[in-house]
């Protein structure tokens, strides 16, 4: 199975880093990172980028495609060489997914109309744009479309599909290897759980930044 990782300018490394190394170590999965032009690419942090990637016209059939989000995903959803290649790779792939804001880019691309999904959840009134059903889950499957919501959600969308290509024992043998039992320090990862200012200072930055103000 060959599973094409996207890449795109202003990425978020920790959506396609987490699930990178959940599966490039499930036997039988051959991992590749792909973006339009191949070549380095840089993350939303200037100074961390992935240095090999793949065009896309070299990967034009992989079994699975991973979709992170990311800052950069704003500019990507225009229709355009991107979405062409996701459209293509959608007709032969098992598994089309995306973490975060990168079920956007899936949705943009036509491929989410009349499903469920998910993203970060300060994007979540977006997917309805695009015809997808936005579900308050982690991880949402419907059919071989999987998203994952905003950015840690990776791991464990990554997890649920290792259980699908190679077992439930190969899941739980790599979230053992890379010991990912969650203790975070606060009951803050979700706007739900999260104290109301803390939730209301996230909101305050997004809508700053879509007026063009400082985030």
């Amino acid at each position: 199975m060959r599973a094409a990782f996207v890449l795109y300018p202003g990425f978020t490394a920790l959506d396609l880093v987490g699930p990178f190394e959940v599966l490039t170590f499930v036997p039988g999965v051959t991992t590749l990172l792909v973006s339009e032009h191949g070549g380095p690419v840089t993350s939303e942090a200037p100074q961390l980028a992935l240095a090999d990637s793949l065009p896309l016209d070299e990967v034009p059939a992989p079994d699975l495609v991973l979709v992170p989000g990311g800052p950069g995903q704003a500019d990507q959803m225009d229709d355009g060489p991107l979405h062409a290649w996701l459209r293509a790779a959608d007709r032969s792939a098992t598994w089309m997914t995306s973490v975060c804001t990168g079920s956007l880019i899936l949705a943009a691309a036509g491929l989410l109309e009349g499903r469920r999904a998910t993203t970060h959840w300060l994007a979540a009134d977006q997917l309805a744009r695009y015809g997808a059903t936005h579900s308050d889950e982690r991880v949402v499957v419907d059919g071989k479309y999987v998203t994952g919501a905003g950015v840690s959600a990776g791991i464990d969308l990554a997890l649920r599909l290792t259980e699908q290509i190679a077992g439930p024992d190969a899941a739980q043998l790599r979230q053992l290897s890379i010991e990912y039992a969650p203790e975070p320090p606060y009951a803050a990862g979700s706007p739900h759980t999260a104290p109301p200012h803390v939730v209301q200072t996230l909101l305050d930055r997004k809508d700053a930044s879509l007026s063009g103000g400082a985030a």
